[in-house]
Parts: structure tokens; C-alpha cells; sequence
């Protein structure tokens, strides 16, 4: 489907505007033509004096004929302003309703997209479509779309104008006009893929620059400043390259059409100058072809310039339209949990496989009794994490049922399964807010006495209160004013704050120091009392208290128990207890 069509699907919505910003244009354009018309009543006026068109019309009196004629020419200027302030205002304000509508409808979009999309798709690209590409299309509403409309609509007016006057000069002032209708088939044509290119490249260089700038820290301590300078100037040659092809062709367009109304304009001046002489035309009518001329001119003369930004704009409607008709696999539920929640959780031969791999999950059982503490342990990808992403349908199982009390997941709505869910993760997320704005998140009716407490609760208190502004201390973008043991700390107590029926810990304690671990994981047991928690640890001293403990090898569960009866198993988790108490010596 053609993007225009896909646009004017999606703004359905917002037609009745586009109808009233349209009329709008047509008077303005409508009025615009008329003082060219004047001009040559203005002519016949002056040379016919009282056998002219107004004598006709009973103002006999010259004088009175050029006051008439002044009053309704600076009556027609004053519509004509009018119209166009008006019209000015109606697109401007469909562009920025609709530029917000598309960038939140595409956002929310992205927020329901499955976590995989993700791993195809660069952050900056994605950046570049909800920003760049989305502006791109509010400047064609703001002044192409209008453009176009009064092009088309002063070319119909004029033509008919001109067969009034004159069918035989009309005919042949014409006859290049399928050249220019061609001309612009074969520019928009052409440059179609070449501004797809640019946008693409936009995208390319969009995601190189937030990969830098997010791992700046990295490119420092490798001193990696002048490898990364050359990588985003490839980059932004590649980008720099692709605009120049696109405008190579772009910039011919104007020079091009010119020429051939050029055509048009000297057959009006040469044939109808003629005819005048001949007196088959009168001058007052030559004069209003003679200027009407130049009006067709000139917006014809932005055709070039109207089909530039119109392919600059279809190939970013094309690429926003193919973000937000990227299929959601992971379809929401409409149950709800009843309250309150107990926090049974159950894992029956559940499969999964990430995308063009081999499955990680054959037929894997899991069972978790409410108020239970749990860990997975096991070595990198063996699966600890992805058990996690599962239950919180990041990804959803090919097989095998996930349930929560008893009630399958895929049934539940986001928020009832997530809700009951704090996940404290290794990938610490902050936003760029105050350290309460961050303990709060997700929880944003808490009391500042709550906040304090939970911080209180892991050990975060103390670092807080010495900071300028205490718990009003802003964090800077992704937390980078806190060390990770910090972030750590405030993730914990945003997780813990929700109150959770489940309480996850991937790796939550991994950028703490032993002291601040030991002193948060006496908390935490006081935490743990009357919710289920899984504990995914890489420590296992810090999970020895576990009710149970599962280990995991290349997606199976190999064995299981308590600390204590794995030990005395003396099979892989005792090897790994081993293992690590040789490294701590």
C-alpha cells in the first residue's frame, strides 16, 4: 500500500480537519488569483475608460471605476490574508496533533513489542524513526500538504480562465503540462529509494551515536577515542554519501520543470500578443494572461520543491508505518489474580527457544510453594535468567503452561502478573530523577516515610543522607552519579517498596561489597517473610538459607534440595561450592 494511503488511514481521526484545512487553502488560493484578474479590469478601465467592463456593469464614471475597483481589490487582499492565517493555523495544529498522536501510538507500540524486536533493532534507530522520521512528516503537513493543494487547485482555476479568454492560446500554453505531470512521476520515482537510503543511513548513524555516548566510560579506559571517531565518521559519510545522490537528483527537479513552463508562458506572451494585435483578443484580457501566467508560474515552479519534501516524507511515513505494523507476538490476557495473591508458582514441561536457536527449555519442571525462598544456580546459560523473562512473559513458552496460583500466565492481564512481581535485576535501570523519584517508581503514591524505610531496609540510608540533597539528589541519566553498588541498592528498594506477593533477585547483591551483602541479606531475610522469592546467584554463599535450591545445566534441572542435601549429594552444586571457596581462600 501506497504510504499516503497508509497515512490517510491512520488519520482517520482527524479527516473533518483535513476538510476544513483544505477549504481553508482553496479560498486562500481562490483569492490569491483574483487581484491578476484585477489587473487586467485595472488595463480595460484605463483604455476603454466608459465603454469599459464596469461602465457595463452602470459605474460610469471613471474616477468612481478605479475607487470601486481599489476598495474591492484591498477587500479581496484582506480574505486573502485571512484564509491564509487561517489555514496556516488548521495545518500547523493537524501537524502537531497528529505528529504526537503517530509518536505516542508508535511508542506504546514499542512498549508491547516483544523483547526479541530488540535484539534486532538498534535503540538509535528506533530513536531516529519515533523523533526524526516523525518530524519529517509533521513539516509535509505543515507546509507540503498545502503546497500541493494549491498547485493543483490554482493550475484548475487558471486553465479554466484561460479557455474562457482564449481556447486556441489556452491549448497551446498547455501542451507542456504532461511533460511537467511526467517529470514529476519520474523524480518521485527515483528519489523514493534514495531518501529511504538517507532515512536508513539517519537511523545507521542514530544508533552509533547513542552506542557511544551510552558506553563513553568504556571508550575511555581502552583509549578507544580515536577508533571510535573514525567508526562514526564512516558512519556519517555513508550518511553524508546517500543525502548527496538523493539531492544530485532533487536539485535537477526545479531547473527542469522551469524550463518547460517556461515553454508555456512565452506561447501566452508570443501567441496572445499576436491575437491582440490582430484584435482577436482585447488587451484587458492579453494583461490577465499575460500575469496569470506568471501565477501558474510560480507554484508549478515549486513542484520540485513539493515532490523533494514529499519523497523525504513518504519514505519516513513508510518507516514509522512499518514500526507500528511490527507484529505484537505477546498477546495480552484478561484475567486478574485474586487477592490476595499467594504467590504459587509452577513451571510444567515448559519449552522454550530463543529465536533461530536450539531450544534452551525441553519439557523443564519447576514447582515453587507460596513464602518459599528459591535460587537457580548454574553456569552461564544454562537458562537461571530466562526461567525469569518466562515468568514475567518477556518471552513467552512454546510449550508446557506457567502458572501463578494456579492460574496459567498467558491468561493474566500485564498488569495483574506483573504487579505482583519486584525484579531486581543486575542491569540496574534508573531514570534521570531524584533518588525518592527513583524508589518510587512504578509505586507513586508511597509516603516519603516509606521511601526512607526501604531505604533503611538495604542498606541505603547512610550513602543517601550524605549526599548535598539527601533523597532529593538528582541521579543524572541511567543513575551515572551513583557508583553500581548504589544503583543496586536503590533498585532494591524500588522492588521491595511495590510489596510483591513475588519478589525476583537476578544477581541483585553482584555489585555490592561483602560487608554491604552481608548486612543487606539480613535484611532480606526479613523481607523474604510471607512472599515467594527466587534468588538467582552467581555467590552461592549468599543463597546457603534457600529453601531450595535448583541447579541448572544447558536448560535442565540436574539437581535440587537444600544447600545442605546438595553438599552432602556431593555431585555438580557441591563441585561449584568447592570451586568457589578455593577462589575466596
Amino acid at each position: 500500500m501506497h504510504p499516503l494511503l497508509k497515512l490517510f488511514r491512520y488519520a482517520k481521526g482527524y479527516r473533518s480537519d483535513v476538510c476544513v484545512a483544505t477549504f481553508y487553502s482553496l479560498m486562500n488560493k481562490i483569492f490569491d488569483i483574483f487581484p491578476e484578474i484585477l489587473i487586467g479590469v485595472a488595463v480595460d478601465v484605463v483604455v476603454k475608460q466608459h465603454d469599459s467592463m464596469l461602465a457595463k456593469l452602470g459605474i460610469h464614471d471613471v474616477v468612481t471605476q478605479v475607487v470601486a475597483l481599489g476598495l474591492f481589490t484591498g477587500f479581496i487582499w484582506i480574505l486573502e490574508s485571512t484564509f491564509q492565517y487561517l489555514y496556516s493555523l488548521k495545518w500547523c495544529y493537524l501537524a502537531q496533533h497528529l505528529q504526537h498522536d503517530m509518536r505516542m501510538d508508535a511508542y506504546n507500540h514499542v512498549q508491547n513489542l516483544q523483547l526479541n524486536y530488540f535484539e534486532d533493532k538498534a535503540t538509535g534507530n528506533l530513536m531516529s524513526i519515533l523523533n526524526d522520521d516523525i518530524n519529517q512528516l509533521e513539516r509535509f503537513i505543515n507546509d507540503g500538504v498545502n503546497q500541493i493543494i494549491q498547485v493543483v487547485s490554482s493550475t484548475f482555476i487558471i486553465s479554466i480562465i484561460f479557455f474562457v479568454i482564449s481556447a486556441k492560446v489556452a491549448v497551446l500554453s498547455f501542451l507542456p503540462m504532461p511533460f511537467i505531470i511526467l517529470g514529476v512521476f519520474f523524480f518521485r520515482k527515483h528519489l523514493a529509494p534514495r531518501y529511504l537510503r538517507v532515512r536508513n543511513a539517519a537511523g545507521s548513524l542514530n544508533a552509533k551515536l547513542n552506542t557511544n555516548l551510552s558506553g563513553v566510560s568504556t571508550i575511555k579506559s581502552f583509549t578507544t577515542e580515536e577508533y571510535e571517531y573514525n567508526s562514526l565518521s564512516n558512519y556519517s559519510t555513508e550518511y553524508v554519501d546517500a543525502n548527496k545522490k538523493a539531492i544530485l537528483l532533487s536539485a535537477a527537479a526545479t531547473p527542469i520543470i522551469r524550463i518547460i513552463i517556461m515553454l508555456g508562458f512565452l506561447v501566452s506572451l508570443i501567441y496572445g500578443g499576436i491575437l491582440t494585435v490582430d484584435k482577436q483578443i482585447e488587451v484587458a484580457s492579453y494583461s490577465i494572461l499575460i500575469f496569470l501566467s506568471q501565477r501558474l508560474l510560480w507554484p508549478l515552479n515549486q513542484l520540485g520543491q513539493v515532490t523533494d519534501m514529499y519523497q523525504r516524507s513518504m519514505a519516513s511515513i513508510n518507516r514509522v508505518m512499518g514500526l507500528l505494523s511490527s507484529k505484537i507476538e505477546i498477546k495480552e490476557g484478561t484475567h486478574q489474580l485474586q487477592k490476595p495473591c499467594r504467590g504459587d508458582i509452577e513451571f510444567k514441561n515448559v519449552e522454550f527457544a530463543y529465536s533461530g536457536r536450539t531450544a534452551l527449555f525441553n519439557s523443564i519442571n519447576v514447582s515453587i510453594i507460596s513464602g518459599e525462598t528459591v535460587a537457580f544456580v548454574g553456569s552461564t546459560g544454562s537458562g537461571k535468567s530466562t526461567l525469569v523473562k518466562l515468568l514475567l512473559r518477556l518471552y513467552d513458552n512454546q510449550a508446557g503452561q506457567i502458572t501463578i496460583d494456579e492460574h496459567d500466565i498467558k491468561d493474566l492481564t500485564f498488569k495483574a502478573l506483573r504487579g505482583e512481581i519486584g525484579l531486581v535485576s543486575q542491569e540496574t535501570f534508573l531514570i534521570d530523577g531524584t533518588i525518592a523519584d527513583n524508589i518510587a517508581y512504578g509505586s507513586f503514591d508511597v509516603t516519603k516515610l516509606e521511601i526512607e524505610r526501604v531505604a533503611k531496609l538495604v542498606e541505603a540510608d547512610e550513602f543517601i543522607n550524605c549526599l548535598p540533597d539527601k533523597y532529593n539528589t538528582l541521579v543524572g541519566e541511567r543513575g551515572m552519579k551513583l557508583s553500581g553498588g548504589q544503583r543496586q541498592r536503590i533498585a532494591l528498594a524500588r522492588a521491595i517498596i511495590k510489596n510483591p506477593a513475588i519478589l525476583i533477585l537476578d544477581e541483585a547483591t553482584s555489585a555490592l561489597d561483602n560487608h554491604t551483602e552481608d548486612l543487606i541479606q539480613k535484611s532480606m531475610l526479613e523481607v523474604a517473610k510471607g512472599r515467594t522469592t527466587i534468588v538467582i546467584a552467581h555467590r552461592l554463599s549468599t543463597i546457603v538459607n534457600a529453601d531450595k535450591i535448583y541447579v541448572l545445566d544447558n536448560g535442565r534441572v540436574i539437581e535440587y534440595g537444600t544447600h545442605k542435601k546438595l553438599i552432602s549429594d556431593n555431585k555438580h552444586y557441591a563441585y561449584l561450592w568447592n570451586l568457589q571457596l578455593k577462589s575466596s581462600v
